[in-house]
């Protein structure tokens, strides 16, 4: 595929830039603190900046005409509502997590949550000292699971963490918890090529990763 990517040098877009390149897709355009590179059309875009650029990021969405993955933490709930109008026109893919693993963990989470109604729940999610949002787009979609019930979260930001994120319940008697650690920034990039392939066999439509990876489940 010949593809553009939003914060090509970015950590993440490094990272996208490297796993498309082995699987030998074509990167046609970026858009980055160096400017804008325009050799070719592209055939999809790709956001991995920050919420800054939104606004920029679906104006070269709308220019291209192109289905559109966007992995950018901290949006607004106006950013959301911006993505489903486009997502009209063209498939959208919109997730703060782009690892296969967090999508288990979010099933195993929903699944402890119906079974385990009156345990307390604790969310604990660590990243990297440059993080800016707090808390992580993934420890906000685990809170989304409890819907009302309000969760304490605790973030952290050390060092090089990729993500770190776990719930735990706990009864009178017995603790359970769910964790997962994203090894290295590859795992993301991955899922966003997962993505790729399945934003390019569809007309249009706002989807999540989960739909990616369950589809119809």
């Amino acid at each position: 595929m010949k593809y553009g990517l939003i914060g090509a040098s970015g950590r993440l877009g490094k990272e996208v830039a490297n796993v498309f390149a082995e699987h030998k897709h074509e990167l046609v355009f970026t858009f980055d603190l160096d400017g804008e590179k325009l050799e070719k059309e592209p055939g999809l875009l790709i956001d991995c900046s920050l919420p800054e650029v939104f606004e920029k990021s679906v104006n070269y969405v709308k220019q291209f005409k192109v289905p559109f993955i966007i992995a950018t933490t901290g949006l607004s709930d106006e950013n959301i509502k911006s993505l489903q109008l486009l997502a009209k026109q063209k498939p959208v893919i919109q997730s703060y997590n782009f690892s296969l693993g967090i999508q288990i963990l979010l099933r195993l989470t929903k699944e402890a949550s119906d079974k385990l109604p009156d345990w307390d729940v604790e969310i604990s999610e660590t990243h990297h000292r440059f993080k800016k949002d707090k808390p992580s787009g993934t420890a906000k979609m685990l809170q989304e699971i409890f819907e009302d019930k309000k969760v304490n979260t605790s973030s952290l930001r050390l060092g090089n963490v990729s993500g770190d994120h776990s719930v735990s319940f706990a009864g009178l008697g017995e603790i359970l918890s769910i964790n997962h650690r994203a090894l290295s920034r590859r795992t993301f990039a991955e899922g966003i090529l997962k993505s790729a392939e399945f934003a390019l066999i569809k007309d249009k439509g706002f989807y999540s990763f989960m739909d990616v990876v369950f589809g119809n489940e």
